[in-house]
């Protein structure tokens, strides 16, 4: 199970624990705000699912970056209506063949698949 426990610090400011692993979460720009934090777990998932290909293709992969851009709909509800992924590899894979496979591959990151299907978000109390 994926578990993130999240803690009020002051104003806007949360901090965000997983495990050893601690950020800070701050709606008014002093860290990650919640919708670079999704964003940024979009990019580090398709990260993940490039070191794979690579890995499983042995195909020497480095350095890439993975740019994730989206922007908040200007109606009600809030919300990303599209989110842009572009993956710069830095030159490291000429073959169209495997440009192709390897976007096919990255589009079963959990993070985009989670976003994909809409799940059902279930809120509770706890007083």
């Amino acid at each position: 199970m994926y578990k993130v426990e999240v803690v009020h610090k002051q104003d806007l400011a949360f901090s965000v624990k997983s495990g050893e692993s601690e950020f800070l979460v701050d709606a008014k720009g002093n860290g990650l705000t919640p919708l670079h934090a999704l964003l940024a777990g979009l990019g580090s998932c398709v990260g993940v699912y490039i070191r794979k290909y690579a890995e499983g293709s042995k195909l020497n992969l480095e350095n890439f970056e993975v740019n994730v851009s989206a922007e908040l709909s200007k109606e009600s509800p809030l919300s990303f209506r599209q989110i842009s992924v572009g993956i710069d590899l830095k030159s490291s894979l000429a073959d169209e063949r495997r440009q192709k496979a390897l976007l096919e591959f990255i589009k079963n990151c959990p993070v985009h698949n989670t976003l994909k299907i809409n799940p059902l978000i279930e809120f509770k109390l706890i007083c």
